[in-house]
């Protein structure tokens, strides 16, 4: 039996063989700069780390996914289509992409190469899905964190390409590709320039007298917290706002909750994906080392016996990697 694929997350080439040496079955990761959208300082990957990345993985009969998933304007095409000649020259296994420019340069270019669709591109239905397989020949798609279980099961019977779901981090519950409020905030589009609420714009100020930490986006009060609050990673969608009407901070769109998918992993293998896929480029080798490791005892123990059920200490200690917060299933048990 064909087990379910871990696709695990690499910022840099020490995550990678982190994550390769503890149990993924892929890795995805991305070239520095605008082409993909996880584009901070330090981040990803030069020409050279990506060939030591795709070396050290192919040694592991691993594969490695490169992530082109911008949306380029006319200025940067070329980049984003001199990436994908890179990806595929270095011997990337799978470019994952999502504006059509892209995936057109892809399909003429390159037609017998595998191309998978970012979940950026938001499909969700079957019918964006198959447009995409017949005039793209996309050969799987990263669905967005918006579908329950029972309509990732539908899916499965209305489509031969293979579906890809997250499993594990901070959740977006907007449609990705979307999102339109950190660029309403800067002014830059994060779907060109590649990074939600990107760092150049968080300013942490310190209250002194009372201790308080200020996060702000470019001038923007995304939140306040107490000494004793768990921070929270700043994007405006988890934003705490002021509210004239009760006058307290409050979540205005979305808590700052957790994806985790542990105690209902039985139920989203079944429902029939190929690949459980794990957040977390921008995290520590630490995090994707430990991460990895839990899930792959808990889909390994599925297959051997039926449950993937971790002990206590083990879900609570997954748990603390995520500055505190509170876990969640998302969409998946219902909307």
């Amino acid at each position: 039996m064909k087990k379910v694929e871990i696709c695990a997350p690499a910022g840099n080439l020490p995550s990678l063989k982190a994550a390769v040496d503890n149990g993924a079955d892929a890795v995805y990761m991305g070239f520095s700069g605008d082409t993909n959208l996880r584009n901070f300082p330090a981040l990803n990957f030069t020409e050279e780390e990506v060939h030591k990345a795709i070396q050290y993985a192919h040694r592991k009969e691993k594969k490695v996914f490169i992530t082109i998933n911008s949306y380029p304007q006319e200025k940067e095409l070329p980049l984003a289509c001199e990436a994908v000649d890179k990806a595929y020259g270095l011997g990337a296994d799978a470019v994952i992409a999502s504006d059509m420019a892209v995936l057109s340069y892809i399909q003429g270019r390159y037609p017998g190469k595998r191309v998978h669709l970012s979940v950026q591109a938001s499909a969700s239905n079957a019918e964006a899905i198959e447009f995409y397989r017949r005039h793209f020949g996309i050969k799987r798609v990263v669905l967005p964190r918006v579908l329950t279980i029972d309509e990732i099961r539908a899916l499965r019977g209305e489509t031969r390409v293979e579906i890809e779901v997250f499993a594990l981090g901070l959740l977006c519950i907007n449609s990705e590709g979307q999102c339109f409020l950190s660029s309403y905030i800067t002014s830059e589009s994060i779907n060109t320039y590649g990074a939600c609420s990107h760092p150049k714009f968080i300013d942490f100020v310190q209250e002194d007298d009372e201790g308080i930490l200020k996060i702000l986006s470019n001038g923007v009060l995304l939140n306040k917290y107490s000494p004793m609050e768990e921070v929270a990673y700043p994007t405006p969608c988890k934003g705490r706002y002021y509210n004239k009407a009760t006058g307290q901070l409050h979540y205005a769109i979305q808590d700052p909750e957790s994806l985790n998918v542990l105690g209902i992993l039985p139920e989203i293998i079944q429902a029939g994906v190929d690949s459980i896929k794990i957040e977390g480029r921008q995290r520590s080798r630490t995090y994707v080392e430990q991460v990895v490791r839990v899930f792959r005892e808990a889909i390994d123990t599925y297959y051997e016996t039926g449950s993937c059920r971790v002990s206590a200490d083990t879900g609570q200690h997954l748990q603390s990697l995520f500055e505190g917060l509170a876990p969640t299933y998302g969409c998946y048990k219902g909307k």
